[in-house]
C-alpha cells in the first residue's frame, strides 16, 4: 500500500500562514478558489463514505452520522487534483437515542429545523477540495482551549488520525453558507483506490447554527448552553 504523494492544487492567498511551522486545526477562512480538475475521475463508494458528528452540553453528548449521496475525486498518477462530495442533512442519524423513541424524532426535527441545519431550505451539505499539502514531521496539532464541564468537547489532538500524512482545505457548505476549512488527514492509494480518514472540530456558528450560542450564554455556572464546538470524523472511499 502506498501513501498518496499529493501536490498543493491552489495556494490561496486568503489561507491563514502557518506560525514556525506549527499549523493548527481547524483553520476556517472565507471560501476558496477551486481549480479544474485534471485526470482519472475516481467515485465515491456511499457505503463506506460518511461524516459522523458529535455534539456537546454540559449536560450531556449526542452523536450520530450524515451519509454521503454522491461524490467524486480526480487523480493524476498518484496525485489527487480534486474532489467533491455532497452530504444529505435529511438522512442523518442519531445514534445515541434508539430510532423508535419519541426523544429521537424530538431532537431529529429540531436538528433538521431552521434552530439548526433548516433541511427544508438546505437539504445537503457539500465539501469541495482546494488544496492538499503533505504533513510534515514539523506540523503540530494544537488543542482548542473549552469550557471545562464534564462534557467538555473531544480535542482536536484526540480525534486527528494517529499518523496524519496530508493537510486537506476545502470549501464546506452548510445552510447556505460556504466557509474554507484546514484539517490534518491519513490519505492511502491501493489500486486505483483512495481511502481517507480524518476528524477535527469546527464553530458550528460560523455557518450559521447559533442556537444556544455558548457565546451568549449570561452565566455559564448555569450550564444552560450548547458549546460551538463540533467534532466531526471523515471516512471515504473513492475507487474507479
Amino acid at each position: 500500500m502506498k501513501l498518496i504523494k499529493l501536490s498543493g492544487l491552489f495556494l490561496s492567498t486568503a489561507m491563514i500562514t502557518f506560525a514556525c511551522s506549527q499549523p493548527s486545526t481547524v483553520e476556517t477562512s472565507e471560501a476558496q478558489e477551486v481549480t479544474e480538475v485534471e485526470g482519472k475521475i475516481l467515485t465515491i463508494d456511499k457505503t463506506s463514505t460518511q461524516i459522523g458528528w458529535r455534539g456537546y452540553k454540559p449536560a450531556g453528548q449526542h452523536f450520530g452520522n450524515i451519509p454521503a449521496t454522491d461524490g467524486m475525486l480526480s487523480i493524476s498518477g498518484e496525485e489527487i487534483t480534486g474532489g467533491k462530495f455532497t452530504f444529505d442533512i435529511t438522512g442523518l442519524k442519531i445514534e445515541d437515542i434508539p430510532e423508535t423513541s419519541e426523544d429521537y424524532g424530538k431532537l431529529w426535527g429540531h436538528l433538521q429545523s431552521d434552530d439548526f441545519f433548516d433541511a427544508a431550505n438546505h437539504p445537503t451539505a457539500t465539501f469541495e477540495i482546494t488544496e492538499v499539502k503533505t504533513f510534515s514531521s514539523s506540523d503540530a496539532i494544537s488543542d482548542q482551549e473549552q469550557f471545562a464541564t464534564d462534557n467538555t468537547p473531544k480535542s482536536e489532538s484526540s480525534l486527528s488520525p494517529a499518523n496524519p500524512t496530508h493537510w486537506i482545505s476545502g470549501n464546506l457548505t452548510m445552510r447556505g453558507v460556504t466557509k474554507n476549512i484546514k484539517f490534518p488527514a491519513s490519505v492511502k492509494m491501493e489500486n486505483d483506490a483512495v481511502m481517507a480518514q480524518a476528524g477535527f472540530n469546527i464553530d458550528r456558528t460560523a455557518w450559521g447554527l447559533a442556537y444556544g450560542d455558548e457565546s451568549t450564554a449570561l452565566d455559564k455556572a448555569k450550564d444552560q448552553f450548547i458549546y460551538n464546538t463540533v467534532s466531526l470524523e471523515l471516512n471515504l472511499k473513492a475507487s474507479k
